[in-house]
């Protein structure tokens, strides 16, 4: 339980991040950012799997940079769900969702490291 807190929590900061650094990518509040990492993991869980099954064959052939696309509209879906959380373009979209990707990356390796340690 105290692990998928720690994931919620840090997917929040992640996005607040992501604020600071794609243009057109805004997050008003702490609070927006909690709401959207959680609605995110929801909608990732569901229509992003739905999404990623159906577009497997292009996900194949374009080795794997078109899940930065799926990840992208539902990010985008996310932002019509939540209040203080706004993507202004497609184009914010996917870059976010890029920028997104390797800071999770990076807080995961941080994580791993910790509980090595």
């Amino acid at each position: 339980m105290v692990r998928l807190l720690a994931n919620w929590l840090l997917s929040a900061v992640a996005l607040l991040i992501v604020s600071h650094l794609v243009s057109g990518f805004r997050v008003g509040s702490l609070g927006a950012a909690l709401i959207a990492a959680l609605v995110f993991g929801l909608l990732n869980a569901t229509v992003g799997l739905l999404l990623k099954l159906v577009t497997l064959p292009l996900t194949i052939l374009t080795l794997g940079v078109f899940l930065l696309v799926v990840n992208a509209f539902v990010l985008k879906l996310t932002s019509g769900f939540v209040p203080g959380f706004q993507i202004l373009s497609f184009g914010a979209a996917f870059w976010g969702a890029a920028v997104l990707a390797l800071i999770q990356m990076l807080f995961r390796f941080l994580v791993s490291e910790a509980d090595e340690a």
